[in-house]
């Protein structure tokens, strides 16, 4: 099995407003620059693979960690949030009309206006899983939170209607194992990235 590591990209204006982000483009806050500035990969993670999302918040994160020609990976792009984007919970949950607690109730299948769901994420990281079985090099990937919430949910079994099984703040890294069958497994704790 595949070591994987998978890191959150460092804050943003959005993330510190508390604005679903999804697909837009918005690169790092200084406090999230400074914030990254302070991180080290854990131990053992030395010679690993770099893969990172497309978008500059997590480009500018491998950067900062030391992989500025991380591989671009489209599949570790952040859950479409469609016309939820840019919104917050509590404006969504002030809106009746938004069915924020409708399809919060629906867990995996979860889906915005016009977006993506968690299972839909899932799918194409248990496509990415495979690949990355198929080379038993560890690899370290900046990405986003539902990417991370997806890849908790398939190591799991978590459905997203309850609390996570696993709690990740900013500074911590989540590891899992990857099989030749797209599966995730859970190589817990959580690592934390602070020195």
């Amino acid at each position: 099995m595949t070591p994987v590591l998978l890191i959150r990209h460092g804050a943003t204006a959005w993330n510190a407003a508390g604005r679903m982000q999804g697909r837009a483009d918005i690169g790092l806050s200084a406090a999230g620059r400074a914030e990254v500035a302070r991180w080290r990969l854990p131990p053992g993670w030395d010679g690993a693979r770099w893969l990172v999302s497309p978008l500059c918040r997590a480009r500018e994160t491998a950067a900062l960690l030391g992989a500025p020609a991380a591989r671009v990976e489209p599949r570790l792009i952040e859950m479409d949030w469609g016309a939820w984007e840019g919104r917050t919970a509590a404006e969504l949950r002030a809106d009746a009309a938004a069915g924020l607690a409708t399809e919060e109730a629906r867990g995996l299948d979860l889906r915005p206006p016009g977006g993506e769901s968690p299972r839909e994420v899932q799918a194409r990281l248990g496509a990415l899983a495979a690949e990355l079985a198929l080379d038993p090099t560890p690899v370290v990937a900046v990405c986003h939170k539902g990417v991370i919430r997806a890849a908790l949910a398939l190591a799991t079994g978590w459905d997203l209607r309850t609390r996570p099984p696993v709690r990740l703040r900013r500074d911590e890294a989540l590891a899992l194992l990857c099989s030749a069958d797209g599966r995730l497994q859970l190589a817990p704790p959580p690592l934390p990235l602070v020195a």
